[in-house]
């Protein structure tokens, strides 16, 4: 401890000290009264002998209690205070972590959680900061706050005012989030504060901040990093050489944890009533772990099933690759991850209808108690929202197509029937959308809407283009080639090769300004496949006829085929009308309701509800998502082919998972390497400010006071 003003106390102690205790030995000049009875004469004595001079002091607890207010309002005066490490400014930038792993259960030994350590530890790095006023010289410190998981939010900007940032930490709330750092970064650095310059005429204007090979002039501010280093982009901010980065660390490093990094579900082509369940699992514990998986549907177990995870390792390479520094004589090494150990299983059922699926991981040997249980819950469950099974009705229209119809005729569909296109077009327009997809051999549809492409149904067009407003054009025929490029990842291209596929003759389509359209295939001459995602209807066309290349002859044929009909029916790729229903934290979800939906609403996992207005086509979109778990798109009016009506009211249920490797790997880090630099964890006397005595000695002061006070009125003397 230290002393800011020691002198000045000194002084004044010199002074008062003296003066009170010479008051106890002045004696008190009294004029003569006369009394009625002797017995008063003893209370008289006593107080002459009290206030005689030079006599030895009798024990006065007055006496005491204003010395003990005297000592405390020295000390105050010289200013106590206990010196530690602070930062290289008056501005602090708090950038409080808030991403799913800080949700891990070892910020403490109390079983708190890291967000809820770091919060105490910002709340503590708040009140330290340095504050002006009578006894205290110099600048307020100011600081804002930022919380960040992978997005950057300014919870506080700059202020002086304590209760203001203390109320900012405690508003953070957890998300299941992935983290990462690079935005938080660039949010405070865009929060630096413009300076205001004098112009030649007395007025003041605005100066730009100048920058000199990407370093931004202005005061320099200290960060303060308050998280358990589990990003991997803080090597894309670079510091300023007079700012101060100070990570204050927060969990395990030795922290273990199994959860769920992959999850899904699909039902076999061939009988849809056949429901497989792939789960996979990561181990980032440098010990193997026994696990128990239990998979529910529609909250009954159904199974149970013991799976072994191989520990955690470290390759050598990366070890002698990664970052590292040597600070205060000690290296430190960052971002060495080490790879998890990963396993997986598969859950084999006959489930015809819809279901939620939920699938939940445990530790046996933490259940035994041999080792601690799992310190992340988040990663430990996931949900899958199951269509029902459904067999596929189609109806192919077409001159005499063999290689499609033979094509066509190999997979396994509930109803398969053919059509010229005169028949076709001479179907009720009942019969015609009865159908669950109808292939399209080089033809269009009869009865088109006026500024559409194609009528409501699913569609696979072959070899022509429907032309509209929220499609393309059709630019003329070109000549025959072959495929470039096409979406690897597409529920349709997904495992197949196209490179050694030839056509000939190929329409050249256009994309409107508005296309609701996506290329999944490239060709020299434009667009090869596309698919197009509208109102009330959906379609895959190909630019070319099948017939005119030597695809038929190529395996990728059939599966093309299998792979677009699945595709546009929603049986397996796709399960609902338009996208997935499947979603990871910090995304939006998305969606399109039918045409006249009222009273639209998405209901959260913790079983609020908020209400969404729907676009004139039907999209609704929600989010970021913040938390992991089951989100149900509610409305009234009609319902799409895997809805469930329950009333008036059709829902429409989503699965949001963290299935995030990076995320699931908890342990903490002891070091964040930066752009230029390395900064290690700082220890808790390095990360606390000045801290200052004189107000509680105040308060003390006033405390002795008062007590004072009520003993002189009591008249109590010892």
């Amino acid at each position: 401890m230290t002393f800011a003003t020691p002198w000045l106390a000194a002084i004044a102690a010199a002074i008062a000290v003296p003066a009170l205790v010479i008051l106890y030995f002045l004696k008190l000049r009294r004029k003569n009264v006369e009394v009625s009875t002797t017995l008063l004469w003893k209370k008289a004595i006593e107080d002459l002998q009290a206030n005689a001079p030079f006599q030895k002091l009798r024990k006065n607890i007055l006496l005491l209690l204003q010395l003990l207010a005297l000592a405390a309002a020295l000390f105050a005066l010289a200013q106590p205070q206990t010196e530690t490490v602070t930062g290289v400014s008056n501005r602090h930038v708090l950038l409080i972590d808030r991403s799913a792993s800080m949700a891990a259960r070892d910020g403490s030994s109390d079983g708190l959680t890291r967000l809820e350590a770091v919060k105490q530890a910002a709340l503590d790095q708040i009140d330290n900061l340095a504050e002006s006023g009578v006894l205290q010289s110099g600048r307020s410190d100011e600081a804002m706050v930022i919380a960040f998981d992978k997005e950057a939010e300014v919870i506080q900007r700059f202020t002086t005012d304590k209760q203001a940032l203390r109320r900012a930490v405690e508003r953070i709330e957890q998300t299941d989030v992935p983290g990462s750092i690079s935005e938080a970064f660039n949010l405070a650095q865009a929060h630096r504060p413009r300076r205001l310059l004098r112009d030649d005429a007395g007025g003041t204007q605005e100066a730009t901040l100048v920058e000199i090979e990407g370093q931004t002039a202005g005061e320099p501010q200290t960060f303060h990093l308050f998280t358990d280093g589990r990003f991997a982009d803080a090597d894309t901010f670079t510091p300023r050489s007079d700012d101060e980065v100070i990570f204050h660390a927060v969990g395990d490093e030795n922290a273990a944890n199994v959860g769920i990094v992959g999850l899904r579900a699909e039902r076999a082509y061939d009988n849809p009533d056949k429901l497989s369940v792939f789960v996979a699992l990561q181990n980032a514990s440098d010990t193997a772990r026994p696990v128990e998986l239990e998979l529910k549907l529609d909250d009954q177990t159904v199974a149970v099933r013991d799976l072994e995870l191989p520990a955690a390792t470290v390759p050598e390479a990366e070890v002698e690759s990664s970052n590292s520094e040597r600070i205060d004589d000690t290296e430190v090494v960052a971002n060495v991850r080490p790879e998890p150990g990963t396993g997986g299983l598969v859950f084999e059922l006959d489930r015809p209808e819809a279901a939620l699926a939920e699938v939940r991981v445990r530790t046996k040997s933490a259940l035994q108690g041999d080792l601690p249980r799992d310190a992340f819950p988040t990663d430990d469950v996931g949900r899958l929202a199951i269509p029902p099974a459904k067999r596929t009705t189609v109806a192919v229209v077409t001159a005499g197509n063999l290689f499609l119809v033979e094509a066509l005729g190999g997979l396994p569909l509930a109803k398969l029937q053919r059509f010229t296109p005169a028949q076709f077009n001479a179907l009720p327009e009942d019969q015609r959308t009865a159908f669950d997809v109808v292939v399209l051999d080089g033809v269009l549809p009869p009865d088109i809407p006026d500024g559409r492409a194609l009528p409501p149904g699913r569609w696979l067009v072959l070899g022509a283009i429907p032309e509209g407003p929220e499609t393309f054009t059709d630019a003329g025929e070109a000549p025959g080639g072959r495929f470039l490029d096409w979406s690897r990842d597409h529920p349709i291209l997904r495992n197949l090769t196209l490179q050694s596929i030839f056509f000939g003759a190929i329409r050249k389509a256009e994309l409107t300004e508005d296309s609701v359209a996506q290329v999944i295939a490239d060709t020299p001459f434009g667009p090869g496949i596309l698919e197009v995602t509208a109102l009330d209807y959906r379609a895959i066309v190909t630019t070319f006829a099948p017939d005119n290349s030597n695809w038929p002859f190529d395996i990728s044929f059939v599966a093309f085929f299998a792979g677009a009909i699945q595709d546009l029916a929603g049986t397996v790729a796709r399960v609902s009308d338009d996208q997935q229903r499947e979603a990871a934290p910090g995304e939006i979800l998305a969606d399109r309701v039918p045409a006249g939906a009222t009273a639209v609403r998405v209901r959260l996992p913790d079983g609020s509800a908020r209400d969404l207005e729907p676009s004139p086509d039907g999209r609704v979109a929600y989010g970021p998502l913040r938390q992991t778990g089951l989100y149900t798109l509610e409305w009234s009016g009609d319902a799409g082919l895997t809805d469930i009506e329950e009333g008036n009211r059709v829902r429409r249920r989503f699965a949001v998972n963290l299935l995030d490797p990076r995320e699931s790997d908890v342990a903490a880090q002891s070091a964040v390497a930066l752009a230029t630099e390395v900064t290690a964890a700082a220890s808790d006397g390095e990360v606390q400010s000045i801290r200052r005595y004189w107000p509680w000695l105040l308060a003390a002061m006033l405390a002795i006071m008062l007590f004072e006070w009520y003993v002189y009125n009591r008249k109590v003397y010892l």
